[in-house]
């Protein structure tokens, strides 16, 4: 059996009045993500590391931002072409870790959520993705709430 491992990144600005999805799921806060999607950080960082783990590019190759198709979209869509990309070239994922970076709000509660709608587009079992969060202890423009980060990794196997 052979196996790969991805690992993706992304970022995004805050601004004030702006949706903010994380996971697939609305989180209540004051300012939110701005992109040419919803703008869904952490499903852009797992669609980066399954694209990045089968050597199919990055989510800007896949879905650029300067292409009208994608404004506004859920990111959940595109990580569910990301899978179907995968399975094409026959990998199949196996789990997910990923990590969001953020002052504020708190994340714990919608954890169980982005974890259900991140394994529906997925394809795999809840139990199989890991979802954390962290701040910045305040410094640099996460810190100030000017910025999202997330980071992923996840683990694709041959079918």
């Amino acid at each position: 059996m052979k196996i790969k491992v991805g690992f993706g990144f992304d970022v995004h600005q805050l601004k004030a009045g702006h949706p903010f999805v994380l996971g697939g799921v609305q989180v209540q806060h004051h300012a939110g993500a701005f992109g040419h999607s919803d703008a869904d950080v952490l499903v852009h960082a797992i669609c980066d590391a399954l694209l990045g783990a089968a050597n199919l590019g990055d989510i800007g190759h896949h879905f650029p931002n300067t292409d009208e198709r994608w404004r506004g979209i859920s990111s959940l869509i595109l990580l569910e072409e990301c899978v179907r990309l995968l399975g094409e070239r026959g990998w199949a994922l196996g789990n997910i870790d990923a990590m969001l970076c953020l002052e504020a709000p708190k994340i714990k509660p919608y954890i169980p959520e982005m974890k259900q709608k991140v394994a529906i587009a997925a394809g795999i079992d809840p139990d199989d993705i890991s979802i954390k969060a962290t701040t910045n202890e305040t410094m640099g423009f996460v810190g100030r709430q000017e910025g999202v980060v997330a980071y992923a990794v996840c683990l694709i196997e041959r079918q």
